[in-house]
């Protein structure tokens, strides 16, 4: 034990939210910290996404950014909630309220970076398309409660969002700083996130001996070793570092990259509008 640790006390079968029915329980031990919390350190980690979907909600808002960069940070913000009651609770409900949001939410930029250069009537198409493979996957997904499948599709939709931003990227940004930029943003996004993955897989292959650690370190230095929680700081991180990534993008395949610019705060990127009133001009002559 540690110097001024306290002992972890053991491991309880249920608590106040009963026995669990998610079909995972993660590697932290439950109601250890609290009769109220099934995974404690899972739970608060989840400040990270709700914190951050806020500010970009926020920023999208105030720079004058489309209602899709807002719906999509709102939908991770309903990721960061659900994931929140799914380790606080370790009931089934909400761990679908943890799991298909994240689906629902990538529609969103799915949607957005596959519709570029596409006629009106193919956008919708497309929109209509992602909807049904949304749908059918939620409805395969609670028939078999296979949380492989949801791992699969969620990488799946990302990495064709990658790939197509990349392209996106290469064919569109002509200016090397803009472009230096947008590679920066989405390499450190990446490396966050996979940062995130590597402490994910740690958590669950090694738990047993992680697990080891934590009690014979003592509380709270155990909870430096809670792998799924680094999981919700780091991905949290990434997926914001990934929104920017895309609306930031999103200026350019518009011709709008002229009343934009990218720039840090607290240590995060943003796209702040430095002309408002030149980008209505701009939206009013597109509409005529």
């Amino acid at each position: 034990m540690l110097p001024f640790a306290i002992p972890y006390p053991p491991e309880q079968l249920d608590g106040y939210w009963g026995v669990p029915t998610s079909t995972i329980d993660w590697c932290e031990e439950n109601y250890v910290v609290s009769s109220f919390v099934a995974e404690a350190l899972n739970t608060v980690t989840n400040s990270m996404f709700i914190a951050l979907a806020i500010f970009a909600i926020y920023h999208a808002y105030k720079n004058h950014l489309e209602l899709r960069f807002i719906f999509t940070a709102f939908g991770f913000l309903l990721v960061g909630v659900g994931s929140w009651l799914f380790h606080m609770t370790l009931r089934y409900q909400y761990q679908l309220l943890d799991e298909l949001p994240m689906i629902y939410a990538t529609c969103i930029p799915f949607w957005s970076v596959f519709s570029e250069s596409k006629t009106a009537k193919q956008s919708m198409l497309i929109g209509a398309g992602v909807f049904l493979a949304a749908n059918t996957l939620s409805v395969v997904y609670l028939y078999f409660k296979d949380p492989t499948i949801h791992q699969v599709a969620y990488a799946v939709l990302n990495g064709a969002i990658l790939f197509k931003c990349f392209s996106l990227t290469k064919s569109h940004v002509k200016h090397p700083t803009a472009r230096k930029q947008l590679y920066q943003t989405m390499g450190v996004g990446i490396v966050i996130f996979l940062l995130g993955f590597l402490f994910w897989n740690l958590d669950n292959h090694y738990c047993t001996f992680v697990r080891g650690k934590r009690r014979e370190w003592g509380i709270p230095y155990g909870f430096v070793l809670e792998g799924h929680g680094w999981w919700h700081i780091f991905t949290g991180t990434g997926v914001y570092f990934y929104l920017v990534f895309i609306e930031y993008l999103r200026c350019f395949l518009q011709g709008t990259q002229d009343y934009f610019e990218f720039k840090w705060i607290w240590g995060l990127p943003v796209v702040i509008c430095v002309d408002g009133v030149g980008l209505k001009r701009f939206k009013m002559k597109k509409v005529d």
